[in-house]
Protein backbone atom coordinates (compact mmCIF):
# COMPACT_ATOMS: atom_id res chain seq x y z
CA UNK A 1 0.00 0.00 0.00
CA UNK A 2 3.13 2.62 0.59
CA UNK A 3 5.33 1.98 -2.22
CA UNK A 4 1.39 2.27 -4.16
CA UNK A 5 0.65 5.33 -2.88
CA UNK A 6 4.18 7.05 -3.15
CA UNK A 7 4.98 5.78 -6.70
CA UNK A 8 1.60 6.89 -7.84
CA UNK A 9 1.29 10.06 -6.04
CA UNK A 10 3.35 12.68 -9.16
CA UNK A 11 5.65 14.67 -6.16
CA UNK A 12 7.17 11.20 -5.79
CA UNK A 13 7.82 10.78 -9.17
CA UNK A 14 7.26 14.00 -11.26
CA UNK A 15 10.14 16.26 -12.09
CA UNK A 16 11.62 18.15 -9.34
CA UNK A 17 11.70 21.64 -11.20
CA UNK A 18 8.31 21.02 -13.16
CA UNK A 19 6.72 20.31 -9.44
CA UNK A 20 8.48 23.03 -7.71
CA UNK A 21 7.18 25.48 -10.79
CA UNK A 22 3.67 23.94 -10.46
CA UNK A 23 3.47 24.42 -6.77
CA UNK A 24 4.85 27.25 -5.85
CA UNK A 25 4.07 29.86 -8.56
CA UNK A 26 0.80 29.77 -7.90
CA UNK A 27 1.72 30.30 -3.64
CA UNK A 28 4.16 32.79 -5.02
CA UNK A 29 0.72 34.63 -6.31
CA UNK A 30 -1.45 33.79 -3.68
CA UNK A 31 1.01 35.42 -1.04
CA UNK A 32 1.50 38.39 -3.16
CA UNK A 33 -2.34 38.34 -3.38
CA UNK A 34 -2.02 38.70 0.70
CA UNK A 35 0.42 41.06 1.01
CA UNK A 36 -1.77 43.32 -1.22
CA UNK A 37 -4.85 42.96 1.66
CA UNK A 38 -2.26 45.08 3.54
CA UNK A 39 -0.76 47.33 1.07
CA UNK A 40 -4.64 47.70 -0.97
CA UNK A 41 -6.21 49.20 2.61
CA UNK A 42 -2.75 51.69 3.19
CA UNK A 43 -3.01 53.11 -0.17
CA UNK A 44 -6.50 53.74 -0.29
CA UNK A 45 -6.43 55.18 3.70
CA UNK A 46 -2.63 57.14 2.86
CA UNK A 47 -4.55 58.93 -0.05
CA UNK A 48 -7.96 59.84 1.79
CA UNK A 49 -8.23 63.32 2.56
CA UNK A 50 -10.28 62.39 5.57
CA UNK A 51 -7.61 60.06 7.03
CA UNK A 52 -4.25 60.69 5.48
CA UNK A 53 -1.46 60.15 7.49
CA UNK A 54 -2.64 59.76 10.69
CA UNK A 55 -5.15 57.03 8.86
CA UNK A 56 -1.38 55.40 8.14
CA UNK A 57 -0.16 55.60 11.84
CA UNK A 58 -3.40 53.79 12.92
CA UNK A 59 -3.33 50.98 10.69
CA UNK A 60 0.30 50.52 11.35
CA UNK A 61 -0.49 50.18 15.08
CA UNK A 62 -2.85 47.45 14.35
CA UNK A 63 -0.81 45.78 12.78
CA UNK A 64 1.10 43.61 15.26
CA UNK A 65 -2.53 42.34 16.38
CA UNK A 66 -3.17 41.63 12.67
CA UNK A 67 -0.21 39.36 12.60
CA UNK A 68 -1.11 37.59 15.67
CA UNK A 69 -3.93 36.26 13.99
CA UNK A 70 -2.02 35.16 10.59
CA UNK A 71 0.19 33.41 13.48
CA UNK A 72 -2.65 31.43 14.44
CA UNK A 73 -3.65 30.64 10.88
CA UNK A 74 -0.18 29.54 10.10
CA UNK A 75 0.24 27.56 13.33
CA UNK A 76 -2.33 25.47 12.28
CA UNK A 77 -2.69 25.65 8.75
CA UNK A 78 1.45 25.10 7.81
CA UNK A 79 1.55 22.50 10.83
CA UNK A 80 -1.71 20.67 9.90
CA UNK A 81 -0.71 20.55 5.78
CA UNK A 82 2.78 19.40 7.25
CA UNK A 83 1.13 16.43 9.00
CA UNK A 84 -0.22 15.62 5.79
CA UNK A 85 2.09 15.81 3.91
CA UNK A 86 4.51 13.86 5.74
CA UNK A 87 2.12 10.99 6.43
CA UNK A 88 0.60 11.23 2.79
CA UNK A 89 4.38 10.17 2.08
CA UNK A 90 4.31 7.40 4.60
CA UNK A 91 1.21 6.00 3.13
CA UNK A 92 -0.77 6.32 6.37
CA UNK A 93 -4.03 7.51 4.54
CA UNK A 94 -6.05 7.41 7.71
CA UNK A 95 -3.61 9.50 9.61
CA UNK A 96 -3.15 12.47 7.17
CA UNK A 97 -6.68 12.75 6.84
CA UNK A 98 -7.51 13.12 10.28
CA UNK A 99 -5.05 15.78 10.18
CA UNK A 100 -6.57 17.94 8.17
CA UNK A 101 -9.63 17.56 10.35
CA UNK A 102 -7.83 18.11 13.57
CA UNK A 103 -6.11 21.23 12.69
CA UNK A 104 -9.83 22.81 11.22
CA UNK A 105 -11.04 22.14 14.84
CA UNK A 106 -8.17 23.95 16.17
CA UNK A 107 -8.23 26.83 13.90
CA UNK A 108 -12.10 27.18 14.75
CA UNK A 109 -10.95 27.23 18.67
CA UNK A 110 -7.97 29.97 18.35
CA UNK A 111 -9.63 32.00 15.92
CA UNK A 112 -13.04 32.37 18.04
CA UNK A 113 -10.76 32.76 21.17
CA UNK A 114 -8.91 35.66 19.08
CA UNK A 115 -12.11 37.42 18.60
CA UNK A 116 -13.24 37.29 22.50
CA UNK A 117 -10.38 38.42 23.88
CA UNK A 118 -8.89 40.96 21.12
CA UNK A 119 -12.69 42.63 22.00
CA UNK A 120 -12.46 42.46 25.74
CA UNK A 121 -8.81 44.03 25.63
CA UNK A 122 -9.04 46.21 22.34
CA UNK A 123 -8.06 49.52 23.60
CA UNK A 124 -5.13 48.25 26.14
CA UNK A 125 -3.80 46.26 23.09
CA UNK A 126 -3.64 49.44 21.56
CA UNK A 127 -2.18 51.60 23.76
CA UNK A 128 0.24 48.98 24.79
CA UNK A 129 1.32 48.17 21.14
CA UNK A 130 2.13 52.24 20.85
CA UNK A 131 -0.82 54.04 19.76
CA UNK A 132 -1.03 57.53 20.34
CA UNK A 133 -3.59 59.99 21.54
CA UNK A 134 -4.44 60.84 17.84
CA UNK A 135 -4.38 57.66 16.52
CA UNK A 136 -6.12 55.75 19.24
CA UNK A 137 -9.71 56.55 17.81
CA UNK A 138 -8.98 55.52 14.22
CA UNK A 139 -7.06 52.39 15.24
CA UNK A 140 -9.92 51.24 17.48
CA UNK A 141 -12.22 51.92 14.70
CA UNK A 142 -10.14 49.93 12.43
CA UNK A 143 -9.42 47.11 14.62
CA UNK A 144 -12.54 46.20 16.26
CA UNK A 145 -14.01 45.32 12.59
CA UNK A 146 -11.09 43.35 11.92
CA UNK A 147 -11.17 41.54 15.21
CA UNK A 148 -14.75 40.27 14.88
CA UNK A 149 -13.30 38.46 10.96
CA UNK A 150 -10.65 36.75 12.86
CA UNK A 151 -12.12 33.20 12.46
CA UNK A 152 -12.83 34.03 8.82
CA UNK A 153 -8.85 34.99 7.89
CA UNK A 154 -7.67 31.36 9.94
CA UNK A 155 -9.66 29.31 8.74
CA UNK A 156 -8.69 31.04 4.82
CA UNK A 157 -5.48 30.67 5.34
CA UNK A 158 -5.82 26.88 6.67
CA UNK A 159 -7.68 25.47 3.85
CA UNK A 160 -5.11 27.43 1.58
CA UNK A 161 -1.95 25.24 3.15
CA UNK A 162 -4.34 22.09 3.49
CA UNK A 163 -5.46 22.66 -0.65
CA UNK A 164 -1.34 22.90 -1.60
CA UNK A 165 -0.46 20.30 0.46
CA UNK A 166 -3.52 18.48 -1.14
CA UNK A 167 -1.58 18.67 -4.75
CA UNK A 168 -4.24 21.78 -5.85
CA UNK A 169 -1.81 24.69 -5.58
CA UNK A 170 -3.69 26.65 -8.02
CA UNK A 171 -7.56 26.25 -6.31
CA UNK A 172 -5.39 27.57 -3.28
CA UNK A 173 -4.11 30.94 -5.41
CA UNK A 174 -7.77 31.07 -6.54
CA UNK A 175 -9.17 30.97 -2.82
CA UNK A 176 -6.61 33.77 -2.35
CA UNK A 177 -7.54 35.87 -5.65
CA UNK A 178 -10.53 36.18 -4.90
CA UNK A 179 -10.61 37.84 -1.76
CA UNK A 180 -7.82 40.43 -2.79
CA UNK A 181 -10.35 41.01 -5.91
CA UNK A 182 -13.28 41.98 -3.73
CA UNK A 183 -11.14 43.56 -1.51
CA UNK A 184 -9.86 46.41 -3.79
CA UNK A 185 -13.52 46.59 -5.19
CA UNK A 186 -15.29 47.06 -1.75
CA UNK A 187 -12.15 49.71 -0.29
CA UNK A 188 -12.76 52.36 -2.69
CA UNK A 189 -16.89 52.22 -2.35
CA UNK A 190 -16.39 52.11 1.24
CA UNK A 191 -13.43 54.71 1.64
CA UNK A 192 -14.54 57.16 -1.08
CA UNK A 193 -18.08 56.63 -2.02
CA UNK A 194 -19.77 56.24 1.19
CA UNK A 195 -16.93 58.04 2.96
CA UNK A 196 -16.99 54.90 5.63
CA UNK A 197 -13.25 55.43 6.66
CA UNK A 198 -11.36 53.36 9.49
CA UNK A 199 -14.54 51.36 9.11
CA UNK A 200 -15.21 50.51 5.39
CA UNK A 201 -11.40 49.63 5.16
CA UNK A 202 -12.08 47.09 7.90
CA UNK A 203 -15.28 45.82 6.31
CA UNK A 204 -13.83 45.16 3.17
CA UNK A 205 -11.13 43.44 4.22
CA UNK A 206 -13.26 40.66 6.26
CA UNK A 207 -15.91 40.35 4.14
CA UNK A 208 -13.09 39.45 1.45
CA UNK A 209 -12.03 36.98 4.04
CA UNK A 210 -15.29 35.85 4.44
CA UNK A 211 -15.71 35.08 0.78
CA UNK A 212 -12.00 33.20 0.42
CA UNK A 213 -12.95 30.85 3.80
CA UNK A 214 -16.00 30.00 2.12
CA UNK A 215 -14.53 29.11 -0.78
CA UNK A 216 -11.79 27.09 0.49
CA UNK A 217 -13.92 25.32 3.08
CA UNK A 218 -16.11 24.21 -0.03
CA UNK A 219 -13.46 22.04 -1.28
CA UNK A 220 -12.56 20.15 1.51
CA UNK A 221 -16.26 19.52 2.45
CA UNK A 222 -17.89 18.02 -0.55
CA UNK A 223 -18.25 14.58 -0.92
CA UNK A 224 -15.95 14.07 -4.25
CA UNK A 225 -12.98 14.84 -2.35
CA UNK A 226 -10.94 12.04 -0.95
CA UNK A 227 -8.93 13.98 1.83
CA UNK A 228 -11.81 15.68 3.38
CA UNK A 229 -12.84 17.59 6.52
CA UNK A 230 -14.99 14.65 8.27
CA UNK A 231 -17.10 15.50 11.51
CA UNK A 232 -15.80 12.57 13.31
CA UNK A 233 -12.35 13.50 12.92
CA UNK A 234 -12.80 16.94 13.86
CA UNK A 235 -12.73 15.33 17.64
CA UNK A 236 -9.18 16.37 18.63
CA UNK A 237 -6.63 13.30 19.42
CA UNK A 238 -3.70 14.93 21.83
CA UNK A 239 -0.56 13.01 19.83
CA UNK A 240 -2.10 14.56 16.63
CA UNK A 241 -3.00 17.72 17.96
CA UNK A 242 0.43 18.54 19.62
CA UNK A 243 2.22 17.03 16.49
CA UNK A 244 0.27 19.89 14.13
CA UNK A 245 1.28 22.34 16.58
CA UNK A 246 5.40 21.02 17.40
CA UNK A 247 5.15 21.36 13.35
CA UNK A 248 3.15 24.69 13.20
CA UNK A 249 5.20 26.21 16.00
CA UNK A 250 8.45 28.10 13.76
CA UNK A 251 6.03 29.53 11.18
CA UNK A 252 3.96 30.70 14.22
CA UNK A 253 6.60 32.07 16.11
CA UNK A 254 8.00 33.46 13.04
CA UNK A 255 4.72 35.46 12.61
CA UNK A 256 4.21 35.77 16.65
CA UNK A 257 7.74 37.86 16.71
CA UNK A 258 7.58 40.07 13.76
CA UNK A 259 4.11 41.37 15.86
CA UNK A 260 6.31 41.90 18.77
CA UNK A 261 9.05 43.16 16.67
CA UNK A 262 6.27 45.60 15.15
CA UNK A 263 5.00 46.60 18.21
CA UNK A 264 8.36 47.62 20.00
CA UNK A 265 9.49 48.83 16.44
CA UNK A 266 6.31 51.44 16.41
CA UNK A 267 7.14 52.33 20.29
CA UNK A 268 10.65 53.58 19.38
CA UNK A 269 9.45 55.37 15.87
CA UNK A 270 7.13 57.36 17.79
CA UNK A 271 9.25 58.30 20.56
CA UNK A 272 12.39 59.24 18.26
CA UNK A 273 10.46 60.35 15.30
CA UNK A 274 7.03 60.87 16.24
CA UNK A 275 3.97 60.04 14.42
CA UNK A 276 5.37 60.49 10.68
CA UNK A 277 8.15 58.47 11.61
CA UNK A 278 5.72 55.56 12.51
CA UNK A 279 3.64 56.23 9.12
CA UNK A 280 6.53 56.11 6.99
CA UNK A 281 7.68 52.90 8.24
CA UNK A 282 4.49 51.56 8.15
CA UNK A 283 4.76 51.57 4.81
CA UNK A 284 8.25 50.56 4.46
CA UNK A 285 7.24 46.99 5.89
CA UNK A 286 4.32 47.21 3.72
CA UNK A 287 6.95 46.78 0.77
CA UNK A 288 9.36 44.99 2.23
CA UNK A 289 5.88 42.40 2.95
CA UNK A 290 5.00 42.45 -0.66
CA UNK A 291 8.49 41.76 -2.06
CA UNK A 292 9.77 39.11 0.59
CA UNK A 293 5.66 37.26 0.58
CA UNK A 294 7.03 35.65 -3.17
CA UNK A 295 9.50 33.72 -1.41
CA UNK A 296 7.35 33.08 1.38
CA UNK A 297 5.33 31.40 -1.06
CA UNK A 298 7.99 29.64 -2.92
CA UNK A 299 8.32 28.45 0.70
CA UNK A 300 5.06 26.89 0.45
CA UNK A 301 5.34 25.47 -2.32
CA UNK A 302 8.64 23.78 -1.65
CA UNK A 303 7.08 22.55 1.59
CA UNK A 304 5.11 19.21 0.42
CA UNK A 305 7.11 18.44 -2.00
CA UNK A 306 10.17 18.06 0.38
CA UNK A 307 8.19 16.50 3.19
CA UNK A 308 6.55 14.13 1.22
CA UNK A 309 9.79 13.02 -0.87
CA UNK A 310 11.49 13.15 3.07
CA UNK A 311 8.60 10.67 4.24
CA UNK A 312 9.49 8.99 1.18
CA UNK A 313 13.09 8.60 2.11
CA UNK A 314 13.86 10.27 -1.72
CA UNK A 315 17.16 11.79 -0.65
CA UNK A 316 18.31 13.27 -3.80
CA UNK A 317 14.71 14.58 -4.60
CA UNK A 318 15.48 16.38 -1.64
CA UNK A 319 18.02 17.53 -1.96
CA UNK A 320 17.66 19.20 -5.48
CA UNK A 321 13.99 20.79 -4.69
CA UNK A 322 15.78 22.68 -1.28
CA UNK A 323 18.71 23.94 -3.46
CA UNK A 324 16.33 25.08 -6.43
CA UNK A 325 14.41 26.59 -4.07
CA UNK A 326 17.02 28.70 -2.29
CA UNK A 327 18.13 29.55 -5.62
CA UNK A 328 14.98 31.09 -7.14
CA UNK A 329 14.29 32.51 -3.22
CA UNK A 330 18.00 34.29 -3.69
CA UNK A 331 17.11 35.86 -7.48
CA UNK A 332 13.66 37.36 -6.04
CA UNK A 333 15.07 38.45 -2.85
CA UNK A 334 17.51 40.80 -4.79
CA UNK A 335 15.17 41.75 -6.93
CA UNK A 336 13.39 43.24 -3.65
CA UNK A 337 16.96 45.09 -2.75
CA UNK A 338 17.59 46.75 -6.13
CA UNK A 339 13.87 48.28 -6.06
CA UNK A 340 14.61 49.46 -2.66
CA UNK A 341 17.68 51.08 -3.38
CA UNK A 342 16.20 52.43 -6.85
CA UNK A 343 12.82 53.46 -6.08
CA UNK A 344 12.06 53.93 -2.85
CA UNK A 345 10.82 57.45 -3.02
CA UNK A 346 8.22 56.28 -6.02
CA UNK A 347 7.07 53.78 -4.04
CA UNK A 348 6.69 55.55 -0.84
CA UNK A 349 4.83 57.88 -3.12
CA UNK A 350 2.08 55.52 -4.11
CA UNK A 351 0.93 55.69 -0.23
CA UNK A 352 1.15 59.13 0.58
CA UNK A 353 2.27 62.65 -0.97
CA UNK A 354 3.03 64.57 2.50
CA UNK A 355 6.90 65.90 1.84
CA UNK A 356 8.04 65.01 5.18
CA UNK A 357 6.72 61.78 4.65
CA UNK A 358 8.18 61.32 1.47
CA UNK A 359 11.63 62.24 2.72
CA UNK A 360 11.84 60.17 5.71
CA UNK A 361 10.58 57.11 3.90
CA UNK A 362 13.01 57.21 1.12
CA UNK A 363 15.94 57.55 3.69
CA UNK A 364 14.42 54.24 6.09
CA UNK A 365 13.46 52.41 3.13
CA UNK A 366 17.34 52.64 2.04
CA UNK A 367 18.89 51.84 5.40
CA UNK A 368 16.47 49.15 5.72
CA UNK A 369 16.92 47.04 2.71
CA UNK A 370 20.60 46.79 3.11
CA UNK A 371 20.77 43.43 3.51
CA UNK A 372 17.31 42.29 1.93
CA UNK A 373 19.40 40.29 -0.68
CA UNK A 374 20.11 37.69 2.10
CA UNK A 375 16.63 37.18 2.69
CA UNK A 376 15.75 34.51 0.39
CA UNK A 377 18.40 31.92 1.61
CA UNK A 378 17.99 32.68 5.32
CA UNK A 379 13.76 32.16 4.88
CA UNK A 380 13.78 28.74 2.63
CA UNK A 381 17.01 27.14 4.68
CA UNK A 382 15.37 27.84 8.19
CA UNK A 383 11.61 25.95 7.14
CA UNK A 384 13.70 23.59 5.43
CA UNK A 385 13.85 21.74 8.73
CA UNK A 386 10.27 22.08 9.33
CA UNK A 387 9.75 20.57 6.51
CA UNK A 388 11.14 17.70 7.26
CA UNK A 389 10.38 17.21 10.61
CA UNK A 390 12.64 18.59 12.70
CA UNK A 391 10.46 21.82 14.53
CA UNK A 392 13.41 22.51 17.19
CA UNK A 393 16.15 23.62 14.71
CA UNK A 394 13.20 25.18 12.34
CA UNK A 395 11.89 27.25 15.34
CA UNK A 396 15.80 28.59 16.63
CA UNK A 397 16.68 29.80 12.70
CA UNK A 398 13.60 31.32 12.64
CA UNK A 399 13.21 33.07 15.76
CA UNK A 400 17.31 34.09 15.42
CA UNK A 401 16.43 37.43 12.89
CA UNK A 402 13.57 38.74 14.77
CA UNK A 403 13.96 37.98 18.71
CA UNK A 404 17.38 36.88 19.54
CA UNK A 405 18.62 40.28 17.02
CA UNK A 406 16.70 42.54 15.63
CA UNK A 407 14.71 43.35 18.43
CA UNK A 408 17.54 43.86 20.99
CA UNK A 409 19.47 46.03 18.20
CA UNK A 410 16.77 48.05 18.06
CA UNK A 411 16.47 49.17 21.85
CA UNK A 412 20.25 49.17 22.24
CA UNK A 413 20.95 51.04 18.88
CA UNK A 414 17.88 53.49 19.16
CA UNK A 415 19.32 54.69 22.62
CA UNK A 416 23.25 54.88 21.12
CA UNK A 417 21.96 56.65 17.48
CA UNK A 418 18.06 57.36 17.74
CA UNK A 419 16.51 57.63 14.68
CA UNK A 420 19.13 55.98 12.38
CA UNK A 421 19.79 53.51 15.02
CA UNK A 422 16.52 51.79 15.02
CA UNK A 423 16.74 51.85 11.23
CA UNK A 424 20.58 49.94 10.75
CA UNK A 425 19.52 47.58 13.40
CA UNK A 426 17.48 45.73 10.54
CA UNK A 427 20.47 44.97 8.11
CA UNK A 428 22.77 44.17 11.32
CA UNK A 429 20.03 41.65 12.07
CA UNK A 430 19.71 40.37 8.22
CA UNK A 431 23.14 39.68 8.04
CA UNK A 432 24.19 37.60 11.60
CA UNK A 433 20.72 35.06 11.08
CA UNK A 434 21.43 34.78 7.94
CA UNK A 435 25.20 33.49 8.79
CA UNK A 436 23.69 31.65 11.42
CA UNK A 437 21.24 29.51 9.12
CA UNK A 438 23.76 29.07 6.57
CA UNK A 439 26.15 27.26 9.31
CA UNK A 440 23.38 24.83 10.44
CA UNK A 441 22.20 24.35 7.14
CA UNK A 442 25.19 23.25 5.35
CA UNK A 443 26.25 21.01 7.99
CA UNK A 444 23.37 19.03 7.78
CA UNK A 445 22.94 19.05 4.38
CA UNK A 446 26.52 17.68 4.27
CA UNK A 447 25.26 14.96 7.05
CA UNK A 448 22.14 14.28 4.77
CA UNK A 449 24.23 13.75 1.98
CA UNK A 450 26.88 11.19 3.25
CA UNK A 451 24.15 8.98 4.98
CA UNK A 452 22.30 8.68 1.87
CA UNK A 453 24.90 7.73 0.09
CA UNK A 454 25.61 4.97 2.23
CA UNK A 455 22.46 3.66 2.00
CA UNK A 456 22.33 3.30 -1.94
CA UNK A 457 25.75 1.83 -1.61
CA UNK A 458 24.54 -0.56 1.14
CA UNK A 459 21.41 -1.16 -0.88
Amino acid sequence: MESTIQNENPIGTEKVSKLLFQFSVPAIIGMTINALYNIVDRIFIGNSPDLGAIGLAAITICFPIMIIIMAVGILFGVGGATVFSINLGKGDIERANKAISNATTLLIVFGLMITIIGEIFLKDLLIAFGASEAMLPYSEEYLRIILFGALFQVLAMGMNNFLRANGKPKLSMMTMLIGAIINTILDPIFIYVFRMGMTGAALATIFSMFVSMLWGLYHFLKKSEPHRIRLKNMKLEADLALEVISLGIPGFLLQLSGGLLSAILNSSLLKYGGDIAVSAMGIVNSIQNLLILPVVGLNQGLQPIVSFNYGAKQHTRVKEAVLLGIKIASIISIAGFLVGQIFPKFMVSLFNQDPELLKFGEYAMRTWFKMTFLAGFQIVAANFFQAIGKPTKAMLLTLTRQILVLIPCIIVFSRLWGLSGILYAAPFADLTSTTITAIFFISFIRKYSLASSEKILEN
